[in-house]
């Protein structure tokens, strides 16, 4: 691995780069904030320069020359295994995803190699080589992740785009969970991003693929595994969603992630992923389960970096009523009269931040789910 690493093979202003040299950015401390890198991704991609996302943005690598196929192929060969790159060279209609550690830099990355009309393409995430203390997070409440680490048993949903920051957050829950709990945790991850070594808790990392042949068998198996705590990357189809629920109402504390923006848009989404038959039942064993949905987006700060943003909804007893009901639409005025239970809406945060000078009210209003409910807050005394 060493070896390809260190290949000269990509040009960049008339000089041959390596994969050691894009990754290298990442550990430049010219671009850290805060302990972290502004570079959050690096785009390959058949056909173009390599490219960064830096604060957000997208930008290319100056002077980089377009990528010809087997230079991508020789770059994505690296981090990935070789029955994964053979799968890619198949042409079939898949794509792969695997966890790249560079020892020498100290870095973890997350890689997704594709094949798109033009050939091979891969993004790499940067995962930070530490787990960020829970207080750290930016929560606009500390409650909210004092109560979420001291649970014994429910279901926490962080809901978000992708590279919203989900897997983080999580992260730094069962860190501190790891450093103040006697629990057995069993995770399942596709791949695993972060390591934890055991401490107070005693923790089994299982990734699809190698260890589990996906998230609900790997969920079924977990339950006979004598866990406390479950934390399942994703609930991407109905019967992981269902197992999910289960282990949460029959004692175990569940945590999972949902490609949704909002605590409305996520009950929605597990609601509607079975039939409609059973929808009340889902519902009702949704508000006996659930206990908190965080969703949460990243945001540009003014002096540059980012940091998240976050709706925090509880599900309080007057919560759970409207969840089993089906009165959905009143979720939102829940959220807004919820203050004492630490429950905020996203537009009310990025308010908060933006009157803080952490952002600029451009960001906030622009990450807003509801921009005309951020303007009707602005205007508010």
């Amino acid at each position: 691995m060493a070896s390809a690493l260190e290949e000269p093979v990509y040009p960049v202003a008339g000089k041959l780069h390596s994969l050691r040299d894009l990754l290298g950015v990442f550990t430049d401390p010219a671009h850290m904030l805060g302990g972290l890198s502004r570079f959050s991704d690096l785009h390959l991609k058949t056909g173009e320069a390599a490219h960064y996302r830096y604060d957000g943005d997208i930008i290319p690598l100056p002077d980089a020359t377009a990528m010809r196929p087997e230079v991508a192929e020789r770059l994505i060969g690296a981090m990935i295994s070789p029955a994964q790159l053979a799968q890619l060279q198949t042409k079939a209609p898949v794509d792969v995803d695997a966890s790249f550690s560079w020892a020498e830099g100290g870095q973890n990355f997350r890689v997704n190699a594709f094949r798109d009309r033009d050939g091979l393409a891969a993004v790499v995430r940067v995962l930070p080589h530490y787990i960020p203390q829970a207080e750290s997070l930016g929560l606009p409440d500390a409650r909210v992740w004092q109560d979420i680490c001291a649970l014994q048993q429910g279901l926490i949903i962080v809901a978000g785009n992708t590279g919203s920051g989900k897997s983080t957050t999580i992260a730094s829950f069962l860190q501190h969970i790891n450093e103040h709990r006697a629990v057995r945790v069993i995770t399942l991850e596709d791949p695993i991003e972060y390591t934890f070594a055991s401490r107070r808790a005693l923790f089994s990392q299982r990734e699809v693929g190698p260890h589990v042949p996906n998230f609900s068998a790997g969920l079924r198996s977990a339950l006979r595994e004598d866990p406390d705590i479950i934390f399942v990357g994703e609930m991407r189809d109905r019967e992981t969603t269902a197992l999910a629920l289960t282990a949460a109402e029959t004692g175990h504390l569940v945590f999972s992630t949902l490609h949704t923006k909002d605590a409305k848009g996520t009950i929605t989404r597990i609601v509607d992923m079975f039939p409609s038959d059973r929808s009340k039942e889902i519902a009702a064993q949704l508000s006996l389960s659930l206990s908190y949905v965080i969703g949460q987006k990243l945001v540009s700060r003014q002096e540059g970096g980012r940091r998240i943003a976050v709706e925090v909804f509880k599900n309080t007893t007057g919560v759970a009523n409207l969840v089993r009901t089906g009165v959905w639409h009143q979720l939102y005025s829940q959220l807004e009269t919820g203050h004492k239970d630490g429950m905020i809406t996203l537009e009310r945060h990025l308010l908060a931040l933006a009157r803080a000078g952490e952002i600029s009210l451009e960001e906030a209003r622009r990450n807003a789910n509801d921009p005309q409910v951020f303007d009707q807050l602005l205007l508010a005394k």
